[in-house]
């Protein structure tokens, strides 16, 4: 198994001193930079987070076909847009515009969210649940329509009138071939885990679970993810899915990284309340590359899946998080398996 490593960004912009990223357009410029330099250094992937009513990345599209045209090798992805505030059939249009445009290279990760600041936000979209469903039955029932969108499936009577009399259904154009099994579900349980690989969707580990049986997060993560690959092996789905998983990874080299995260040393998971359910949070690794690479060799849930996610303190700017992935891939990633792309295809 391959192992591949990408950024997580999500997009955050303030206006306050040691910032950045100032601005709405600050955000969407770097992320594009960000990605084009992760490219040069090797990395196989750069994906962005989606939230809305807040100073961060919210339209996931526009911003991936600009990262598009800036590079040609790097995944590009999303982890994860919030379908309950997605109109699927708008959504498989420009999905695959992006895709064709990127010559197949999207990873959509997408889920039913996560808490936000906004109440009820998606019904200021204009999407409300169904009086008997809730937030997660309307996620699903959209998710549902766009995987058959973006799979082909005719979904509107073809008007005879514009069509010569001919009669029939139609599908959403335009298609992109392969973009139905590049598809992600950001699953938070390891119920949802199990559907996930039902649907034929690869898995997107969250960064938290809500749920907590007292074990260590890394590894009530790796046995989400053995239970996803098990429930995938008897779906009997023809193509290989992936799991990713996202750790916050701080090396140490220098004074300013130990001004910036030399206070979060030794951290360990946390446990906590997350709308109303008891949930588990991973720690940071933060400290010398050695030590790093040492550490998260031993994370099973690293160890099991075929994609990390490292997510970014983008507020720090480009050249900064540049240099984090660099020192990443170059002194952490080998422990866990990571070869750059270019030696991978020769071996």
């Amino acid at each position: 198994m391959d192992k591949r490593i990408g950024f997580l960004s999500f997009g955050h912009w303030q206006p306050i001193p040691g910032s950045q990223v100032r601005t709405g357009r600050d955000a969407l410029v770097q992320s594009v930079e960000l990605a084009v330099a992760a490219e040069e250094l090797g990395l196989d992937g750069a994906y962005v987070r989606v939230h809305h009513f807040a100073r961060q990345l919210a339209s996931p599209f526009p911003l991936l076909t600009a990262m598009a045209v800036r590079t040609s090798r790097i995944e590009l992805g999303t982890g994860v847009i919030d379908m309950r505030y997605e109109n699927p059939l708008y959504m498989a249009e420009e999905a695959a515009a992006a895709d064709l445009l990127s010559a197949g290279r999207l990873q959509l990760g997408i889920s039913r969210g996560s808490p936000e600041t906004a109440l009820r936000g998606s019904e200021a979209f204009g999407y409300v649940p169904p009086g008997d469903g809730d937030d997660a039955g309307l996620a699903r029932e959209k998710t549902g329509l766009f995987l058959a969108a973006i799979s082909g499936a005719t979904v509107v009577d073809a008007d005879p009138r514009m069509t010569g009399g001919a009669s029939g259904r139609l599908a959403v154009q335009p298609q992109s071939p392969g973009l139905r099994e590049r598809i992600w579900w950001g699953s938070g349980t390891r119920g949802t885990a199990v559907w996930t690989a039902q649907q034929g969707m690869n898995l997107m580990s969250s960064t938290l679970l809500s749920e907590d049986t007292g074990v260590p997060f890394d590894e009530l993560q790796a046995e989400q993810i053995a239970l996803y690959r098990a429930a995938w092996a008897e779906t009997g789905w023809e193509h290989e899915p992936r799991v990713s998983v996202s750790r916050s990874v701080m090396p140490i080299t220098s004074d300013l990284d130990r001004q910036y995260f030399g206070s979060e040393r030794g951290g360990g998971d946390q446990v906590g309340i997350l709308e109303g359910v008891r949930a588990r949070f991973g720690k940071s690794y933060v400290g010398e590359p050695d030590q790093l690479a040492e550490e998260l060799a031993k994370d099973a849930a690293v160890r099991d899946a075929d994609t990390l996610l490292l997510t970014v303190p983008n507020m720090l700017g480009v050249e900064y998080n540049a240099r984090l992935l660099e020192t990443v891939t170059r002194h952490v990633a080998p422990a866990i398996g990571w070869v750059p792309p270019g030696e991978r295809a020769a071996g």
